[in-house]
């Protein structure tokens, strides 16, 4: 298994890149733009003083430069309630292993450095939408489908 770290600005081309083959998944990517805007989002958040979003990545071991896997995550605020007082919540996106490395559980690396960033930031609650591919790591590591409904809008 490899080791995770922190993604620098470095990175962002690479993380771009594995976007693009997890996308790849379930859609046909033309680059209208999309891109160019990720790079540009991550340089943004990344960057932050107090940043709000992380991404977690691992080399490919042949050596630096190209990245086997990746992990984003998000903290987002919404108000607080009576079960979750802080309104603070983790949305994980964007986990993506290079083909050619894996099964060889530079996700899951990448997804426990990610969830030790969240802990140490108080958020107990993270969401993310599973592929049939990572669902099983995902409940491996505590994830479990939620019990309410949920819809999306999307608009035309």
């Amino acid at each position: 298994m490899g080791i995770a770290r922190f993604a620098v600005d470095d990175d962002i081309d690479e993380i771009v890149r594995l976007r693009q083959v997890m996308l790849e998944e379930w859609l046909e990517c033309h680059d209208n733009g999309w891109r160019e805007e990720t790079a540009a989002i991550l340089r943004r958040r990344l960057g932050e003083t107090e940043p709000t979003m992380a991404v977690t990545v691992v080399d490919t071991p042949d050596g630096p430069g190209t990245l086997a896997a990746c992990a984003a995550g998000v903290i987002t605020e919404r108000l607080p309630s009576p079960l979750h007082h802080t309104g603070l919540s983790g949305w994980v996106f964007n986990v993506s292993t290079d083909p050619v490395w894996r099964r060889r559980g530079f996700s899951r690396a990448c997804m426990e450095a990610l969830l030790g960033w969240f802990d140490d930031r108080g958020i107990r609650s993270v969401d993310l939408h599973a592929s049939s591919q990572g669902e099983g790591l995902y409940r491996q590591l505590g994830f479990q489908s939620p019990d309410e409904p949920a819809m999306r809008r999307t608009a035309h």
